[in-house]
């Protein structure tokens, strides 16, 4: 079997799980988070919308955001062997800086979040590129987002999102040429219901340190697989095309 098939098969599985129906568990989890979120003071909740909502608009107005040019000259094994490798150096890095700020308190614990998104952005413009993707253009910056929001949804939401990167092509087409018209009200609501119940933990004195570290470690796993899978269909569609 070579690498491109066994990346078939691996696809396919993710596909399917993306299309799962929410289970009763998913729902139990849900309502759990929305009475955590209750209990949770709402200057914390401001100061954590406040951040994701900078770092997403930064990502969607700033200036050149890409880490070099797309790679145009790679064998899909070679790109995703180049994938693999800077996901794993991310993850240390996360599990690193969550270790330390978990370790230091309440203050550090917080700036814990802007830093976890800015390596996730980072990691997922690479990988971008390493699929080929040019990244200065906003649609390509937009889809980067839907992995993002995909990566860190409930399964509802993420059964609505996995619609829009199936069919991102047809989708894409349709988007505005003012990108302030995306939504990112409910993508940094989804993300930070997603981690809040594993990241508020990292707040906790004791075991802030270790929950920062495996957290952080096993976030950016789940990233770095969805993005792969994303970039694996958009790949399989184009040769399709």
């Amino acid at each position: 079997m070579t690498y491109e098939e066994q990346a078939h098969i691996q696809l396919q599985f993710w596909q399917h799980k993306m299309q799962k129906k929410p289970t009763l568990g998913d729902r139990i989890s849900k309502g759990l988070q929305d009475k955590i979120n209750k209990i949770i003071p709402e200057k914390l909740h401001a100061a954590i919308t406040t951040v994701i909502e900078k770092m997403i608009k930064g990502v969607l107005f700033g200036a050149r955001h890409t880490t070099g040019s797309p790679k145009a000259d790679l064998s899909f094994q070679m790109r995703e062997v180049n994938v693999k490798n800077r996901i794993e150096f991310y993850q240390k890095t996360a599990s690193v800086e969550g270790a330390v700020t978990g370790a230091g308190g309440f203050l550090l614990g917080l700036a814990d979040f802007p830093i976890l998104i800015a390596l996730k952005m980072k990691l997922l413009f690479e990988i971008a590129a390493f699929y080929g993707f040019d990244v200065d253009d906003y649609k390509e910056r937009l889809y980067i987002l839907y992995i993002f929001q995909l990566a860190f949804s409930s399964q509802q939401k993420r059964n609505e999102v996995y619609k829009l990167i199936e069919n991102w092509k047809e989708y894409s087409e349709t988007l505005p040429v003012d990108v302030q018209e995306f939504n990112w009200r409910t993508f940094q609501q989804e993300y930070r219901d997603y981690i809040d119940l594993a990241k508020m933990a990292q707040l906790l004195p004791v075991i802030g340190a270790a929950v920062g570290a495996v957290v952080n470690y096993k976030l950016i796993d789940q990233l770095g697989d969805t993005a792969m899978n994303c970039y694996r269909m958009r790949m399989q569609l184009k040769q399709l095309g």
